[in-house]
């Protein structure tokens, strides 16, 4: 998989979130997840989330993802505005 592709199955899965994407090596990800779904959640329920939307292709197409999950206002505090 590559980075787009990841991209698109966030997408597919958490409707509306704003996701980056970067690898080196198409085998080691790094994301950055910004989505709605996300308020209220604990950090390994966002982590979770984000998997499933990836489903079997994490541990095989996908060695290590590393994931930066925040809602849409902890991310506008955050990143200054």
């Amino acid at each position: 998989m590559n980075p787009a592709e990841i991209e698109k199955a966030i997408l597919a899965g958490l409707p509306g979130a704003q996701v980056r994407v970067q690898s080196d090596d198409n085998t080691h990800f790094e994301a950055l997840v910004v989505a709605p779904q996300f308020a209220g959640k604990r950090l390994i329920q966002r982590h979770q989330m984000v998997y499933a939307t990836l489903g079997e292709a994490v541990g095989r197409e996908i060695h290590a993802l590393s994931i930066q999950a925040h809602s849409p206002d902890e991310w506008a505090a955050q990143s200054g505005g």
